[in-house]
């Protein structure tokens, strides 16, 4: 915990490869010094710190740079990671030495609000639903780049079915780029599709350029390599929220709109909803409430601050998406009444706010989803808890030794 008087102060700059620590005490003593962001570098700073009884030790959240510096430390003494954009509203920075004085001056006038820092096991889950989401993101783009070599080439597949990268739909475009014939293709597709034969027989009456069949192929096949990857961390992901969250999860999962994917996110990126005193704080510090100004006796609001987890924001529209949908549900009901007087996507946002507040009183009363209207949640298939090895140090060192290989592949000035 910090004391009431903070005597003595550090303040990291923290860069890719190096930090400027300054030493800060109220008696007007300054120290800087420079130490790369290495091991050795990062055990050096801590020597320093404990050897000049630092009271506290404060530093921006830039990127994941504070991470390894913020495990060091915590243990010996406190350590304040701070808003990036908060810190700056108090000056406009311009060198390294200056930046690393302004955080030390803050953390010795107590001026720096601290970040909420997970435990170093949830910083791993994050970072495994994180990256899930950005492969997500990069899968979808190769589907359209699919989606639209095929409109070059005036293949409207997605006339006959719903879902083109669906089994039916990967059979197709896999036939088509390896040149089989109609009745080929047709005899692999499941029962239901087979009646849309006719429709089907149309769409390949056409004759795909051998350019648009080999890149067809290419993102075929990568979109099957995301397949794998993504099940590969939806494996990892919902281990650890099964064997650490599982009460959490089975309460989220209650609520409309709230699948496996979104409860996981979710947590990752809320960590202890015990954390918030009140579901409008947890609102906010999601960013998902509207920014207020004020002029007087009136009062204005703005466009949602945006200044918490993308990710968080992004799945809770997703939920208040699905949960729109659903029939016979107060949330519906909800985003009905919203929408006649702001708009469907303002009523989107407003319905997303308000299952914030419903998750956090449901998780923190411990108490299941009910709905009055006759709202009933269907069954959700649970993923099996899976037992994975771990990766041995042998294995790590050339997983390394390959991402070296991969990067040192093309000599300087070859693309």
């Amino acid at each position: 915990m910090l004391s009431l008087v903070v005597n003595k102060a550090c303040g990291l700059d923290i860069h890719k490869r190096f930090m400027i620590a300054t030493l800060l005490c109220r008696s007007g003593k300054k120290e800087q010094k420079r130490f790369e962001r290495d091991e050795q570098g990062i055990l050096d700073l801590k020597s320093w710190v404990l050897e000049e009884k630092c009271d506290v030790v404060a530093c921006e959240s830039t990127s994941d740079f504070w991470v390894p510096i913020y495990d060091s430390l915590i243990s010996h003494t406190t350590v304040i990671v701070g808003n990036a954009r908060d810190m700056k509203a108090y000056t406009h920075k311009k060198t390294d030495k200056i930046d690393s004085e302004f955080i030390a001056q803050l953390a010795l006038n107590k001026m720096i609000k601290p970040s909420r820092v997970f435990p170093k096991s949830h910083r791993e889950f994050r970072s495994y639903v994180r990256l899930r989401h950005r492969l997500v993101q990069k899968r979808t783009d190769i589907k359209n780049q699919a989606q639209a070599i095929l409109s070059s080439e005036m293949f409207h597949l997605n006339d006959v079915l719903t879902d083109i990268f669906g089994k039916n739909g990967r059979t197709i475009l896999a036939g088509i780029c390896s040149g089989k014939n109609f009745d080929h293709i047709v005899d692999k597709l499941s029962a239901n599709v087979r009646k849309k034969s006719e429709q089907i027989k149309e769409v390949l009456e056409r004759e795909i350029s051998q350019s648009a069949a080999i890149r067809l192929r290419i993102c075929l096949d990568l979109v099957q390599e995301f397949d794998v990857k993504i099940a590969d961390l939806e494996t990892h992901i919902f281990n650890y929220a099964y064997k650490h969250h599982k009460r959490e999860m089975d309460i989220l999962m209650s609520c409309p709109g709230i699948g496996e994917i979104s409860a996981a996110t979710l947590i990752a990126e809320i960590g202890d909803f015990h954390d918030f005193s009140s579901g409008d704080k947890l609102a906010s510090w999601l960013g998902i409430v509207p920014k207020v100004y004020q002029s007087a006796d009136k009062y204005y609001n703005g466009r949602i601050t945006k200044r918490g987890s993308k990710i968080a924001r992004w799945i809770l529209t997703q939920v208040a998406q699905a949960a729109s949908r659903k029939k016979t549900s107060k949330l519906k009901e909800f985003f009905n009444r919203k929408k006649k007087t702001i708009g469907h996507q303002k009523a989107i946002i407003a319905l997303a706010r308000k299952i914030v507040t419903i998750i956090w009183h449901l998780i923190t009363k411990d108490e299941m989803y009910e709905d009055d209207t006759g709202y009933q949640k269907g069954e959700v298939v649970k993923r099996k808890i899976v037992e994975i090895a771990e990766i041995s140090i042998d294995e790590r060192i050339s997983i390394i030794s390959e991402i070296f290989a991969t990067v040192n592949k093309h000599a300087p000035g070859e693309i």
